[in-house]
């Protein structure tokens, strides 16, 4: 299994700088840039101050050469300089953004997978019940509603009609004189939208996935035999069925690693919260390249890290996995 895992580490390197290359050329291709953005606008702005900002910039050499410039940064885990008018460093600008996309996610993915795999066991065991068709209906009809619309329904009646729940930010004007306890429920409340929300559009998926796996595994003949030999119900499901049901959305959560950091551009923007998804929002709009980059490389990055992760948690959930693949 070692082995296998560092052939896979090993083959994810020149992944990575490929997905690096076509994500550098797109961006570069893509209509507009941050010297017509910032020059459009400033009826001073003559050819030559043009061009000296592409030569400050280095976008005036050859794309080749501006990506090598790039990847020999990027060797030293150096993101470079941000082309917003602070000229920050990326990775400082990444760094304090972090925390608040990761709190957000993990809270909204432990509610999927709380709420998510026990809908979709109950609905498998009780397949064609009342719970079961209500349950369908419901998580469906979360999966088509598109989650901006959701978002704004949500901060109209709870936010703007009822006044019980903050609609932006993540913390109060007043946050700072508050106690202890107070910050904590004032911030609590900030993020029960949030974190709802993308719970709430994630859950039939996984919730859908562990119904039909489970359907899936129940009719085995191990299954039977377990049934056959008297054990309970509850052994039978629980012992016997719900392991092998969970490699599928073993893979979907592994796949899910990059959405701790990148999957929240949306209501990141819609609530005003100042995360890795609102920064990336801005950054796309202000043409960064910088910025893009390093954003969308550690996307890349967790991506390939979640495959990892996926193959160890198939391991772990299926030992004969583990063996074939050591051998």
């Amino acid at each position: 299994m070692l082995r296998y895992l560092v052939r896979r580490v090993l083959i994810s390197v020149p992944l990575l700088i490929g997905i690096s290359l076509i994500t550098f050329g797109v961006i570069n291709m893509a209509p507009g840039g941050p010297i017509g953005i910032s020059a459009d606008l400033n009826p001073k702005a003559t050819a030559e101050y043009r061009e000296r900002l592409k030569a400050y910039y280095g976008l005036d050499q050859p794309l080749y050469i501006q990506y090598g410039r790039w990847l020999k940064k990027m060797a030293v885990l150096d993101f470079g300089d941000s082309f917003s008018p602070d000229g920050r460093k990326v990775w400082d600008k990444i760094r304090e953004r972090i925390p608040v996309t990761l709190g957000i996610n993990i809270l909204s993915m432990t509610l999927i997978f709380l709420v998510a795999v026990p809908l979709g066991i109950y609905s498998a065991v009780r397949k064609g019940s009342v719970f079961d068709r209500v349950t369908t209906v419901t998580v469906f009809t979360g999966f088509a509603i598109p989650s901006y619309w959701l978002a704004l329904l949500l901060m109209i009646l709870f936010g703007v009609k009822l006044g019980w729940l903050p609609i932006s930010g993540l913390v109060s004007m007043e946050h700072d004189s508050l106690t202890l306890a107070g910050r904590l429920l004032d911030r609590a409340r900030h993020l029960v939208l949030p974190v709802f929300i993308a719970g709430f559009t994630g859950l039939a998926g996984i919730s859908r996935y562990m119904r039909s796996n489970m359907l899936e595994v129940i009719r085995q003949d191990y299954v039977a035999t377990a049934r056959a030999k008297g054990l309970p119900e509850r052994k039978v499901v629980f012992r016997h069925a719900v392991r092998n049901a969970l490699l599928p959305v073993i893979t979907i959560l592994g796949l899910s690693v990059p959405e701790l950091l990148g999957g929240a551009v949306i209501f990141e923007t819609i609530f005003a919260i100042p995360g890795m998804g609102q920064l990336f929002f801005q950054g796309v709009m202000s043409r960064d390249y910088p910025l893009v980059m390093g954003m969308l490389t550690i996307g890349a990055f967790l991506t390939l890290l979640g495959n990892i992760l996926a193959d160890v948690g198939y391991a772990m959930a299926d030992p004969r996995i583990k063996t074939e693949r050591a051998g």
